[in-house]
């Protein structure tokens, strides 16, 4: 008799260990549980920012679980570990989904901070002058990006320039110094290049290649969890175009939510975005829709085979939600 106690006890237990793992689910526990990663700047965290702030997650009937990280590959990592359900990536990291590690459920904001920069007097003044020079950039990052896409664009091969492989930091000093023809960075970095350098010409921008191709950074999920719950990413797709159509609308007090997010003194994000492009979601949805969202991730995806980071790629179409994001609409109003 005892043992049956015993049994029925541990039977108990389970059931409600069950039913105590499944609370998440319970609309009465705030909503279903969904873990996300994110990056600490303004890019990395507005969404989800915003999204708390307009209490965006609760009317999809989901509660977030908010994780800090300080890359994109560590997320995607956490993703195929099951430790995360969604995450956030630069164009940098965009490499892990075309190879499979995950799939992109959205398009945040499109980067234009990246330059190609010379020196006055280097005779640089378009790409194709970049031929023989010496280049500083921050290996593997956006830099190396424009740089191999300027390349590209101009028909020559990354052995027709001299390549300085720098720490972001160290470019700054180098172009300053007289140390490189050009460089391949960024702003703010390039607002501390022109204090020493102010005639410095901008050989190449970001948005020089848009809508043809851009630099987006995304959100990701499980390479499987669109298939196993297309519910669920459904939900937190909706969350994340709205959250994007109220950035849109409010671009400067975006930018202090996100600080108050962050715990970040307002003026640190100020004017973050003058370096991104805002798109509302009925524009991303009509570029997703006639193929130019796929052709950046495919262009993207070509630069990081000629740049060596993978050997081939997936298309864009295998990896890039785009039906799903097309169909996740806004979320509904109460």
């Amino acid at each position: 008799m005892k043992r049956k106690l015993a049994g029925l006890c541990a039977a108990t237990a389970l059931i409600l260990a069950s039913v105590t793992a499944c609370g998440d689910d319970d609309s009465s526990s705030g909503g279903r549980k969904v873990t996300f990663g994110y990056i600490g700047d303004y890019s990395g965290s507005a969404a989800l920012a915003v999204a708390a702030k307009q209490d965006l997650w609760s009317k999809q009937g989901l509660k977030p679980d908010l994780k800090v990280f300080t890359n994109g590959p560590l997320q995607v990592q956490a993703l195929g570990t099951k430790n995360l359900d969604f995450g956030y990536l630069g164009p940098g990291a965009l490499w892990l989904p075309a190879t499979g590690k995950a799939k992109i459920v959205s398009v945040n904001m499109l980067g234009q901070a990246d330059r190609i920069i010379a020196r006055p007097g280097s005779g640089i003044t378009k790409p194709a002058d970049l031929k023989g020079k010496k280049i500083a950039v921050p290996a593997g990052t956006s830099g190396d990006m424009i740089l191999n896409l300027a390349l590209r664009e101009a028909g020559l091969k990354p052995s027709d320039v001299s390549v300085v492989p720098m720490d972001p930091s160290t470019v700054v000093t180098a172009f300053g110094s007289n140390s490189v023809d050009a460089a391949a960075i960024w702003y703010p970095l390039i607002d501390n290049i022109k204090k020493r350098v102010p005639d410095l010409v901008e050989v190449t921008r970001t948005e020089d290649f848009y809508p043809r191709l851009t630099f987006p950074n995304v959100f990701v999920t499980q390479p499987e969890l669109a298939s196993k719950d297309p519910e669920l990413v459904r939900k937190v797709t909706a969350v994340l175009r709205a959250a994007n159509d109220w950035i849109v609308a409010n671009p400067a007090e975006s930018e202090k939510v996100t600080a108050d997010f962050l715990k970040l003194p307002a003026a640190q994000l100020a004017g973050s975005t003058k370096y991104v492009k805002l798109l509302p979601s009925a524009e991303l949805t009509k570029l997703t829709q006639d193929g130019t969202v796929n052709g950046w991730f495919d262009n993207l995806a070509d630069i990081f085979v000629q740049m060596d980071k993978i050997p081939k790629r997936d298309a864009a179409k295998d990896y890039y939600l785009g039906d799903l994001y097309a169909g996740a609409g806004g979320v509904p109003k109460q």
